[in-house]
């Protein structure tokens, strides 16, 4: 037999509640007692994790439609932003892969009404951080990015334009 720690049970559980990615648990038990890790793999590989979600900076410009696409392949959406440490979180995981606050796709959009503007995960949209005379619909403008001038402020531009873009989903 194994000296020391002799690994008596482990036991993973993956759980799935409220709509949250699973969480990985194992427990080991020993002879001179027990030893619990849980570790959270629902931002495993690229996705990070900031506050209750994980986010992930999408480097490869694409269209919005795309952007939004890839995302949910990946278990996700295009980001939300609710509130200012929210988007803090976005300007923080941008700069860390590029170095600078890169222009990027982010879940807004009024394409099904002209300036009712919706988050492609179906939350509300209550925050905003709109560039002065924005959002202004010029050459039917229905989708959001984010990073627009030196203000790092919110500019509605037509949904065909390639851009980076950010995923989020809950952890």
């Amino acid at each position: 037999m194994l000296r020391g720690c002799l690994l008596v049970c482990a036991f993973v559980a993956l759980t799935r509640a409220g709509g949250h990615s699973a969480s990985l648990t194992v427990l080991h038990l020993s002879r001179t007692g027990s030893h619990l890790v849980k570790r959270d793999v629902s931002c495993s590989g690229h996705w990070t994790v900031y506050g209750s979600r994980c986010l992930l900076f999408v480097p490869r410009a694409m269209t919005w439609a795309k952007a939004e696409k890839n995302c949910l392949a990946l278990g996700g959406n295009l980001a939300s932003v609710h509130n200012w440490k929210e988007y803090q979180d976005i300007q923080s995981l941008i700069i860390s892969q590029t170095q600078r606050p890169q222009k990027a796709w982010i879940g807004g959009s009024d394409a099904q009404q002209e300036n009712i503007w919706l988050w492609s995960d179906g939350s509300q949209f209550l925050y905003t951080n709109w560039c002065r005379g924005e959002p202004n619909n010029r050459g039917v403008q229905n989708c959001l990015q984010i990073n627009h001038t030196a203000m790092k402020c919110w500019d509605n531009l037509q949904c065909r334009y390639h851009l980076p873009s950010v995923c989020a989903k809950p952890r």
